[in-house]
């Protein structure tokens, strides 16, 4: 099998205020043993910072303009995308893997009923959240939290069609309080339309963490838990998956304090409160 007859790719990267970290993407990019994506790159930038980034690199790009937002600068993407499987790395992740998209376009056209896949965010050195599960699976909406990540998604592009848009709601530069998330609801509407997506761990992205304070790792917990009470309320989950989720916090937050870290046990805690006012609509 030759790479020509694998999918080809569109690569939606949505930037703003990153030059050295775009850079490092573009150049995991160069590396890739599959040729055959194009790279849209929506500027959210209100200058030029990024053109010299761009332009230092062999690759084919389709440079688009948006207003600050993450899911506003996806949807203006989608209407530009013509390959068979569309990705959405961050602008500050890396294609670690050089044959990353050759393993997930044999993946697609070894399984042709397979719609989607997603993978595993990993650190630097390789390793991953606990929170993130260790078995392959398809994914339901009941299954799905802790199996993708927006930068680790590979949707056909005939899905994202008919999925639609991302609910500019969600998301990094939303101006809401639910400012992640986008993803997750994106993947809840294609598996409950009877989408077939299946997560491997084996496929990785390297995304680092910043390293955070104790404040701002509340604010994180609180930001993402407001976020997943909001899809939960949004998509009308029953009241047992509502309990689960809102009982994982509150067991994190019991075992790190039983391992005497009161900074992690106060991160939980802003979770749950998150996903309590997020349930409820209204957030601090």
């Amino acid at each position: 099998m030759t790479s020509a007859e694998l999918p080809s790719f569109d690569l939606v990267v949505a930037t703003v205020d990153r030059t050295a970290e775009l850079d490092r993407l573009l150049s995991s990019l160069d590396r890739q043993t599959h040729r055959g994506f194009r790279v849209l790159v929506v500027d959210q930038n209100d200058d030029d910072r990024i053109a010299d980034v761009v332009a230092a690199h062999d690759l084919d790009v389709l440079r688009l303009r948006s207003p600050r937002g993450l899911s506003r600068a996806r949807n203006v993407a989608l209407p530009h995308l013509a390959a068979n499987v569309v990705a959405f790395p961050d602008d500050d992740c890396a294609y670690a893997d050089e044959d990353l998209l050759e393993r997930v376009g044999r993946r697609f056209l070894d399984h042709p009923d397979l719609d989607g896949l997603t993978g595993r965010a990993v650190g630097v050195a390789g390793s991953s959240s606990p929170s993130w599960e260790t078995d392959n699976a398809i994914l339901t909406d009941d299954n799905l939290w802790n199996r993708a990540i927006s930068f680790t998604i590979f949707l056909r592009r005939g899905l994202l069609t008919e999925a639609g848009q991302f609910d500019e709601q969600l998301g990094l530069g939303s101006g809401t309080p639910w400012s992640s998330g986008e993803e997750i609801d994106l993947l809840i509407r294609a598996v409950r339309s009877g989408a077939r997506i299946s997560y491997d761990p084996q496929l990785t992205v390297r995304h680092e963490d910043a390293t955070l304070e104790a404040d701002e790792l509340r604010a994180l917990g609180y930001r993402d838990g407001a976020s997943v009470g909001y899809l939960l309320r949004k998509h009308r989950y029953p009241a047992r998956v509502r309990s689960r989720m809102l009982i994982r916090p509150l067991g994190g937050a019991v075992a790190s304090l039983g391992r005497g870290d009161g900074a992690r046990a106060r991160f939980h805690l802003a979770t749950l409160r998150g996903r309590v006012d997020g349930l409820r609509g209204r957030v601090k």
